[in-house]
């Protein structure tokens, strides 16, 4: 390969670019989970599908804006060799200051009492990080977690790491887009999808249980590819 050829390959880019800052960043940060975190290499993008280890995560949070709402819930659950790891669910909420709007409240079903008793920011972070250590992370609409995620470390740490991704929504973009006629955005809606791949109805708006639904939704979004041995984590990585 060219040099011109590297520098036009995306993945060439991302494994660069994600690569290098890990490792620059591990050599600033103290001892804790954010360097546990950065200590372990981002799996390799020539890792088939089948073998990605994954961590499937959601958010609620008490808005939409990463720099002025907060983080209100985490939950998370393991994907390992396409198995759902029930065992490692995960669901914590977090004690916050900001007060929550009864538009909000609707949505995510959290009160003012409950937050008011939830964990530390730092306590969950640091067992979000644990977990993802060596992992990809899994969600469904990367904005939301990325932005919010990177958001608290720098609030916690000063720095913001990198976090490779897994999308259910952009792998089902992919597919509509080939298709090359219009669809309606609501049809990449978690719940949409869910319909669509025939799995059940889900309690939404829930961290957990929207984590082990979009870990549900992936292995069925990524059940014929799981056959293809060619098919990798380059292929589907966000």
């Amino acid at each position: 390969m060219t040099s011109a050829m590297i520098a036009n390959n995306p993945l060439f880019n991302w494994l660069l670019g994600y690569e290098t800052k890990r490792k620059k960043l591990l050599k600033r940060v103290p001892d804790g989970a954010l360097k546990d975190f950065l200590s372990v290499p981002f799996p390799d993008l020539k890792t088939p599908i089948q073998q990605i280890p994954i961590l499937s995560v959601d958010f609620e949070t008490t808005g939409l804006d990463a720099k002025q709402d907060k983080l209100l819930s985490v939950g998370f659950v393991e994907i390992d060799h396409q198995q759902i790891k029930l065992n490692s669910c995960y669901h914590q909420i977090i004690k916050t200051k900001a007060q929550l709007e009864e538009s909000n409240v609707i949505i995510h079903h959290i009160t003012d009492e409950q937050k008011d008793r939830g964990e530390k920011l730092r306590i969950v972070v640091e067992a979000l990080l644990k977990a993802l250590t060596g992992k990809v992370m899994l969600v469904h609409f990367a904005r939301i977690e990325k932005q919010f995620l990177q958001q608290a470390c720098f609030e916690l740490y000063g720095v913001i790491p990198p976090f490779p991704m897994i999308d259910t929504l952009v792998l089902a973009k992919r597919k509509l887009d080939k298709r090359d006629v219009a669809y309606d955005p609501s049809e990449l809606r978690l719940s949409s999808l869910r319909h669509k791949y025939k799995l059940p109805e889900h309690h939404a708006h829930n961290a957990l249980n929207d984590a082990i639904a979009t870990a549900e939704l992936y292995l069925a979004q990524t059940s014929k590819q799981r056959k293809k041995q060619q098919i990798t984590l380059k292929d589907i990585l966000l």
